[in-house]
């Protein structure tokens, strides 16, 4: 009889807007192209989510996306995505250009831009 090895938690846990179309658009193209290895992706809009972002989780539409690593250390909005950029195509170049030093500033505030208008240029994802 074969041995059943317990099946181990993803290193990583990115907790994504469920409801927003762009949001949901790029965890499905991410997991398409098979990227990145040992993360799993869970809507914020959910009972995992609360549960595993505590105090940080709010009611209604996040700002950011979380990143949760597996000792529980929580990243988020840009943050929760450079991790990830090995695992991505084209993720190399895009950690080569993070080391350009006003590039940096420039994405964060690139990121906060297109989360905070999201749902006004991509729209949103029916649920049923």
């Amino acid at each position: 009889m074969p041995r059943e090895i317990p099946k181990r938690e993803p290193e990583r846990i990115l907790i994504y807007d469920g409801q927003c179309r762009l949001c949901v658009t790029a965890k499905e193209g991410i997991e398409r192209v098979g990227g990145p290895q040992g993360v799993r992706f869970v809507p914020y809009q959910s009972e995992e989510a609360a549960r595993r972002l505590g105090s940080e989780y709010k009611p209604g539409r996040p700002d950011v996306a979380f990143l949760v690593e597996r000792d529980g250390t929580i990243s988020q909005g840009l943050d929760a995505f450079l991790p990830l950029l090995p695992g991505l195509p084209g993720g190399a170049l895009l950690l080569v250009l993070w080391r350009v030093p006003f590039l940096r500033p420039l994405a964060y505030v690139l990121y906060r831009v297109i989360a905070r208008y999201r749902y006004r240029w991509f729209g949103q994802v029916k649920v049923d």
